[in-house]
């Protein structure tokens, strides 16, 4: 693969704003690829650069989740365009998922999108997500379906994934995989941990002997009002330091 531009050539391009979110959005796509969630090159991260222009960076496509650094991450406008040189290019489909989120969600300044083994096998259930665990009570405080319409290379589907979603900060894509939304990328990475979770416990439960015990609907409708208190109303800026400490022990490379 061709390497891509020098630190010194891309920090000097962007403003301090944008090489902040390429930073937190690349310590992302490492920390999904430690935890195992990265599924080869095929899936997607992406963050809103800040500024007037809705231009939003994503990953280079073909380069593996544990590689990709601050500089090698493209820019790119809503019509898919890059809008910053890169020798790279990206993933259709990803353009199509993101585009919609970003473009209909002033507040989704980060999307995930995962295809996890966990997060499959729940979205392939008629049930989905069952509140069997204090991590699904999180998600289904905020938690939206969106049926599989094929490949996400389809322009009007972005309409349809945008009404599924509305303003929620979780989705399980039937049959295709989860994605979350976030202010940050700190958000939207602490929403899948706590999502992955989730699926990651119930497919364990479902493995045992026995029924499943769920949490009673009266006690799920409370939990939205104690995420606050439990996260000491700080929640993803209480955890994302620590996981930037852990990255810097293993490889800091992803802030070149």
């Amino acid at each position: 693969m061709t390497s891509g531009p020098g630190l010194a050539t891309i920090q000097q391009q962007v403003s301090e704003a944008e090489w902040q979110v390429r930073v937190n959005l690349a310590a992302a796509y490492r920390l999904v690829a430690y935890y195992g969630w990265d599924d080869l090159i095929f899936t997607h991260l992406s963050a809103r650069v800040p500024g007037p222009e809705h231009h939003f960076l994503i990953n280079p496509y073909g380069m593996m989740f544990d590689e990709i650094t601050a500089s090698s991450l493209v820019k790119i406008n809503l019509q898919g365009e890059i809008v910053l040189p890169s020798p790279y290019f990206i993933n259709p489909a990803g353009f199509t998922i993101h585009s919609a989120v970003h473009a209909a969600r002033e507040d989704a300044l980060c999307v995930i999108h995962l295809h996890t083994a966990n997060g499959i096998a729940v979205s392939a259930q008629k049930d989905g997500l069952l509140p069997v665990s204090q991590q699904s009570l999180f998600v289904l405080a905020s938690l939206a379906y969106h049926g599989y319409d094929g490949l996400a290379l389809n322009e009007d589907e972005k309409s349809r994934l945008v009404a599924d979603l509305g303003s929620k900060t979780n989705m399980i894509l039937r049959n295709h995989g989860l994605l979350t939304v976030g202010r940050t990328p700190a958000e939207a990475f602490l929403a899948m941990y706590i999502l992955e979770s989730a699926c990651r416990i119930q497919i364990l439960a479902q493995s045992g002997r026995g029924g499943l015990l769920q949490v009673s609907p009266s006690i799920i409708d409370t939990v939205a009002n104690q995420v606050s208190d439990v996260t000491v109303g700080q929640g993803a800026q209480l955890a994302w330091p620590g996981l930037l400490r852990k990255l810097d022990r293993i490889d800091p490379t992803y802030r070149e």
